[in-house]
């Protein structure tokens, strides 16, 4: 299904060994371009949201062995990932959907470099909202369309006809490419976490989120939180005998909304600037009350609380249950039925590379050898795997790749095929100077 071509092309007088070859990655994806929108196709036709990433992660494996990569797949789950301080994961059970990481060994002497796309898909929602089906992999106007399109599938494809560009071409790294497809990305990074405590680290990595083509060295930290407000049931007749858990939960909701205006004001950071709200606290979910005619005496929200690069995870609760515990202190109520906050579920952890590193510099200079401009430099607006990658196995990440970030987890999900093709070019050119070749 996949074949591996190699081209021999006539180049041109008067350029380098490192321009011949950028010359020979990039007529390799011109001649392959409908090879790759075929593996996306047939990569989105899968459905791979969580618990059912295996059969798509069976295309990914067969590919990376007809490549010729070495190749580790695993079942993630053991104590030593559950009991890791970086697990936040409300899956216990990862049978029969494994972790895939594929090696092209280099030949010595050179700086490594992971390439890291998680392949699971976020659910469907409604999906009478769809076009077209969710899974159908259409292909118009040169965009294909489908959940995981951007998220991040193309950003897998973009990887792998990286290397096969490299391969067809019969380019001879010295560093090592470690790719990895990992599961639960969109669930807190057990996935990536297994395979950095398998042993998995690198001299740099780059993932391939829908970054809309910008370069993000820096990226906002998140985290799950779940607040229980207590009331007093009665009747809805006698409401006043009672105290609504509803009416309650308003006032919190009020203090969270401020307490992001007082933490989004302290943000000065310049790759922040075009974020209207570089680290927003977002109410999700919120259930109380049990029948109409009575007044509800508890009341849950639920919410997702951003987390600057530079902060820890830990410094970001005690601001949030801060303001909690003042607003206990200040409400007759809730001073004798104080408010109770849990942390749960999924989490993703910071990322901070300073804006001189090396990774930053080359994969800038790449994009602009393919792009003709210089790159959009930004902080990402949501968490990633690479604070995970960056915080617990110490190698240093830049988030970049195709994909349209407001179609990503919305209806009609789609990627822009030309930007899949630019991305899987300038990552390769990243590659052949960080990893450098053998001549």
């Amino acid at each position: 299904m996949f074949e591996l071509f190699h081209i021999k092309l006539k180049q041109p007088k008067g350029v380098d060994h490192l321009e011949k070859n950028a010359i020979r990655i990039k007529q390799w994806l011109k001649e392959n371009r409908a090879r790759g929108a075929r593996l996306l196709q047939i990569l989105v036709r899968e459905n791979s949201t969580r618990g059912n990433e295996s059969s798509t992660q069976a295309i990914i494996i067969e590919k990376c062995r007809q490549l010729g990569l070495i190749l580790d797949i695993w079942e993630i789950g053991n104590d030593e990932l559950k009991n890791h301080p970086a697990f936040f994961c409300d899956r216990q059970n990862f049978e029969g959907n494994s972790n895939l990481v594929a090696v092209l060994k280099g030949s010595g002497g050179g700086k490594s470099m992971i390439l890291n796309g998680h392949i699971d898909v976020v659910p469907c929602g409604d999906k009478l909202s769809w076009e077209q089906d969710p899974f159908s992999g259409m292909i118009e106007c040169g965009k294909l369309y489908g959940r995981g399109a951007t998220d991040m599938k193309g950003g897998n494809v973009a990887l792998i006809m990286a290397i096969e560009s490299i391969l067809a071409n019969g380019i001879k790294l010295k560093g090592d490419v470690i790719f990895q497809s990992v599961i639960e990305e969109e669930s807190g990074g057990a996935g990536t976490l297994a395979a950095v405590l398998r042993g998995y680290h690198a001299d740099g990595a780059i993932i391939p989120e829908p970054t809309n083509m910008k370069i993000f060295p820096k990226q906002q930290g998140s985290m799950w939180f779940r607040i229980t407000v207590k009331g007093r049931a009665a009747h809805g007749g006698t409401r006043y005998e009672g105290v609504s858990a509803i009416e309650k939960s308003l006032i919190v909701i009020r203090s969270l909304h401020q307490l992001e205006i007082d933490r989004n004001a302290k943000v000065s950071d310049p790759l922040f600037k075009k974020i209207p709200i570089p680290i927003p606290i977002n109410i999700g979910k919120m259930t109380s009350g049990e029948w109409p005619s009575s007044v509800p005496d508890t009341a849950i929200i639920e919410g997702r609380m951003g987390v600057a690069p530079e902060e820890t995870m830990q410094s970001a609760q005690l601001e949030m249950e801060k303001v909690l515990h003042e607003l206990s202190v200040q409400d007759d109520w809730l001073r004798e039925n104080p408010l109770k906050i849990d942390w749960f579920g999924g989490r993703w952890l910071p990322g901070n590379l300073e804006s001189d590193h090396p990774l930053l510099t080359i994969l800038t200079k790449s994009f602009s050898e393919v792009m003709g401009n210089t790159p959009v430099i930004e902080a990402s607006p949501w968490g990633t795997d690479g604070g995970i990658l960056s915080t617990v196995g110490n190698t240093p990440v830049v988030i970049f790749g195709p994909g349209i970030t407001e179609t990503a987890h919305d209806v009609n999900e789609y990627i822009i095929l030309e930007d899949m093709f630019i991305a899987s070019e300038i990552i390769a050119l990243t590659l052949l100077e960080w990893c450098g070749v053998t001549v």
